[in-house]
């Protein structure tokens, strides 16, 4: 996976060990982002077995009897649950190409660090192994202290100033848009 992950919209990673802080900084860029007038989708990516439905609930029981996807609709919210038995990993151009009908200004995916596309490296001293900060995907971190490696020329901020990040996002998203091709998913 040499060459990048392109979308008809920007795509950023956030990347960091577990126990820095990921969700909890989304949880509060956000909202801020949605300030700033932008429209964000999230990928999550999850190493572990997961249900959205309930063992005893109806779509839980159709799911588990064989229908491929199974999409359970209110008026509040969508789920769509799709069984993915043969596949190691997900694809993540695949879910972007999900993401199009949503027009989002922005999506940021959590996890697939191997992927290649732009990433925010996020860095807790203590947490993790700093070779992180480094790559050629790499194009900016965000530090709870002094960086334990040599940077070079990647944007420095603080971790714990979720206004600084958000505002360097911004200016990110406005950089990415003019030189993105519409309808684009493609690795």
């Amino acid at each position: 996976m040499e060459n990048e992950l392109t979308a008809s919209f920007p795509v950023l990673g956030i990347a960091a060990w577990s126990g820095t802080g990921k969700t909890t900084l989304l949880e509060k860029l956000l909202p801020q982002l949605a300030e700033h007038g932008l429209q964000v989708a999230v990928i999550k990516h999850a190493h572990h077995a997961f249900d959205v439905d309930q063992p005893g609930k109806d779509s839980y029981k159709l799911r588990t009897a064989g229908a491929a996807p199974v999409l359970v609709a209110s008026r509040q919210r969508f789920a769509l649950m799709q069984e993915t038995p043969d596949q190691q990993e997900p694809d993540l151009a695949e879910l972007l190409t999900m993401m199009m009908p949503h027009h989002p200004d922005l999506v940021i995916v959590e996890g697939f660090k191997a992927w290649p596309f732009p990433k925010l490296v996020l860095y807790r001293e203590g947490v993790g192994d700093s070779a992180i900060l480094t790559g050629p995907w790499v194009e900016a971190v965000a530090l709870s202290g002094p960086s334990p490696i040599e940077l070079g020329n990647v944007d420095q901020l603080d971790l714990d100033d979720s206004e600084a990040i958000s505002r360097w996002i911004v200016a990110w998203v406005n950089a990415k848009k003019t030189t993105i091709a519409p309808n684009a998913i493609s690795l």
